[in-house]
């Protein structure tokens, strides 16, 4: 029933005739000898749509460089990268800070409890 459908996933036909970028093809190539390759490889392209061709093949060739090839990886790398910046440290006012470092006094607080 395969053979019939148009554009069914089968043997890679989908991505066979595409002309790719260069990252994108050699994880392409990578996911051809795994079972579920052609479903990997159409998560990676589902990606093309909310994060950009560029974004996309650079996560590919930044998964290669590290020497793994899965869908996974390469949408965890786009991923880290749409993650916000940490925000900016405030600057605390004079008064509000501490007079007296915190010690890690396990004594200490022993005693606190023995007095309750």
């Amino acid at each position: 029933m395969l053979a019939r459908k148009p554009c069914a996933l089968r043997n890679g036909a989908p991505f066979k005739d595409w002309v790719l970028p260069a990252a994108i093809e050699r994880v392409r190539r990578k996911l051809a000898s795994a079972d579920d390759g052609n479903r990997q490889m159409v998560d990676i392209l589902n990606a093309v749509l909310t994060d950009g061709l560029s974004a996309v093949e650079a996560a590919c060739a930044e998964a290669i460089a590290h020497g793994v090839h899965s869908a996974d990886v390469v949408l965890n790398i786009l991923a880290r990268q749409r993650e916000p910046a940490p925000p900016a440290n405030i600057l605390t006012p004079a008064a509000l800070t501490l007079r007296y470092a915190p010690i890690a006094d396990c004594a200490r607080y022993d005693n606190l409890r023995r007095t309750v």
